[in-house]
């Protein structure tokens, strides 16, 4: 029953051939004929590309100043999906589009009238027409750019891929700075205090106080061998000594101790404030290239054999599809 009907569907199918040949003989060869013409008319595109991997941090004061916290990232590793979506959202972004339009006059290079009502828009889709970015396999991300100058391709896409640092340096220093402004504040607020309680202390310590438990011990042993001696007179002077430790002592522990613990929080502050600053004045890159650029020797755009052979075979199945349903009988 089946080979039947394959045999009646293959005679249907050879004797509209006979019958309608002619016709998609002649339509193929006008769209095999056009599609040559056409493709010729199509101006010859060159590629270049650049493949770069991101790096794993953005911070330099974890990556180089033994961060505690921060050891599982290694700044010579290659960034993962994160870091690569990452890249290709400031590939894309107006600063480092706005920079090549600029750079490489693009407006004129692609030959649109600058009079024109929707200027930018067209330039805009040029722009994204021509230069491409991708993520590959391999977690790396592709700079591919299309140019009638393939000096143009090349000197583009090796630019971009330059921009990519300057631009996210520009939007980490930006924070960095901030940062670094304000811890650089509090340090400094911090050290005028210290200041202010050494200086007070020194005051203190002018008056004979250096070491309160100690000196209270000892001279509270030479009072009572001075009063025990007799020794009045120089009971009078270890009293006055005690006196005076007596009224300013409890100012100068409560001091000891303050300054201790304004130490620690200097100490640590410098520890912040040093890697603020290395984050606020210090640049890193924050990429690997594997590939740079080069100028490429034949054009990849068009494929003008694929256009031919894409176009005159649509043209033969679109006019059979035609023709049958024009007269399904024939």
């Amino acid at each position: 029953m089946n080979d039947q009907s394959y045999d009646i569907n293959s005679n249907n199918l050879l004797r509209f051939l006979r019958k309608r040949g002619n016709l998609l003989l002649i339509t193929s060869i006008l769209a095999f004929v056009s599609s040559i013409i056409f493709s010729l008319l199509i101006e010859d595109k060159y590629e270049s590309s650049v493949i770069l991997f991101p790096s794993t941090t953005t911070s330099i004061s974890r990556a180089l100043l033994n961060d505690e916290n921060y050891k599982e990232k290694d700044f010579l590793e290659f960034g993962e999906e994160e870091e690569a979506e990452q890249l290709i959202q400031i590939l894309r972004s107006n600063a480092i589009r706005n920079h090549i339009i600029e750079k490489f006059d693009l407006m004129n290079h692609y030959d649109i009238n600058p009079d024109a009502k929707y200027k930018q828009t067209e330039l805009i889709q040029e722009y994204e027409g021509n230069i491409d970015f991708h993520r590959t396999k391999f977690m790396s991300v592709k700079i591919e750019v299309l140019d009638t100058d393939p000096i143009y391709a090349a000197n583009i896409a090796n630019e971009i891929s330059i921009m990519v640092d300057i631009v996210r340096d520009n939007m980490l220093k930006k924070r960095a700075v901030q940062a670094f402004n304000i811890v650089k504040g509090e340090l400094n607020n911090l050290e005028r205090e210290v200041g202010k309680i050494e200086d007070t202390l020194n005051q203190i310590r002018a008056k004979g106080i250096q070491d309160y438990e100690t000196q209270v011990e000892v001279l509270s042993n030479q009072y009572g061998a001075a009063v025990v001696k007799g020794n009045m007179k120089a009971a009078k002077i270890l009293q006055d000594k005690l006196d005076t430790i007596s009224k300013y002592g409890g100012k100068y522990l409560s001091l000891v101790q303050q300054m201790e613990y304004e130490r620690e929080k200097l100490s640590d502050l410098r520890g912040v404030y040093a890697k603020a600053r290395v984050n606020a004045e210090s640049t890193i890159d924050q990429k690997f290239i594997v590939n740079e650029a080069y100028v490429s020797e034949k054009p990849s755009y068009p494929i003008r054999w694929l256009i031919v052979v894409a176009s005159t075979l649509a043209t033969f199945l679109f006019t059979m599809i035609v023709l049958i349903l024009i007269d399904p009988n024939q």
